[in-house]
């Protein structure tokens, strides 16, 4: 019972420290740079800056089954299990892509590149370099799901094609909150699209 009770208290002394530590980096996050083109009643299209990602891949597609493993992975090689013991600072959001398997994806840092960083002890983190791009966002709140996502997806889908702007359905969720974070929640669905600026727009 005693040995119980230490894991307990071990266990819990350990996520108020990481929730510590993660509230600090969250005070002057940087978040991903990008230009809103043009918006819309219910959604904006926006040009996004280059990026690096540091990304963790699973066999499933399901944010429920795959959300917090994919966040501790990743929260753990920048709060420091990397081959340096290095800290990096948490950026936002955290992105997800659902294709045949679901990826969740943080921000480098702007001011890091690949050479930069630090190997991560943990052989399934990769980095990955995406290029500037076009994309179509809707926002919702409160806490995500699978059913969440799916229905934000389809009214995206249903909005764009009410503007006849084409997208290439390679939808991406991002996640604007810390998991303890449980009032003003930030979500936000996106889609790659084509988008040609004319005068009207």
């Amino acid at each position: 019972m005693k040995m119980t009770l230490g894991i307990i208290l071990a266990l819990s002394t350990t996520a108020f420290i990481l929730m510590g530590f993660i509230k600090k980096n969250l005070g002057d996050t940087e978040t991903h740079a990008y230009e809103v083109l043009h918006s819309f009643d219910e959604f904006e299209i926006r040009k996004y800056a280059p990026a690096l990602y540091s990304s963790v891949s699973f066999s499933s597609n399901s944010y429920k089954q795959v959300s917090s493993s994919g966040f501790r992975t990743l929260a753990g090689y920048i709060f420091g299990d990397n081959a340096t013991g290095e800290q990096i600072a948490m950026t936002s959001p955290v992105t997800m892509e659902f294709q045949e398997n679901a990826k969740m994806m943080f921000l480098v840092p702007s001011h890091l590149n690949k050479a930069d960083l630090p190997r991560p002890n943990n052989e399934e983190i990769t980095f990955e370099e995406a290029p500037e791009r076009i994309v179509a966002a809707v926002r919702f709140g409160g806490w995500a799901n699978d059913e969440k996502i799916k229905r934000y997806q389809e009214k995206l889908t249903e909005l764009l094609a009410a503007e006849g702007i084409v997208h290439f359905n390679n939808f991406a969720y991002l996640g604007y909150n810390p998991p303890y974070d449980v009032v003003n929640r930030k979500n936000e669905i996106i889609v790659e699209v084509e988008w040609i600026e004319t005068a009207n727009n």
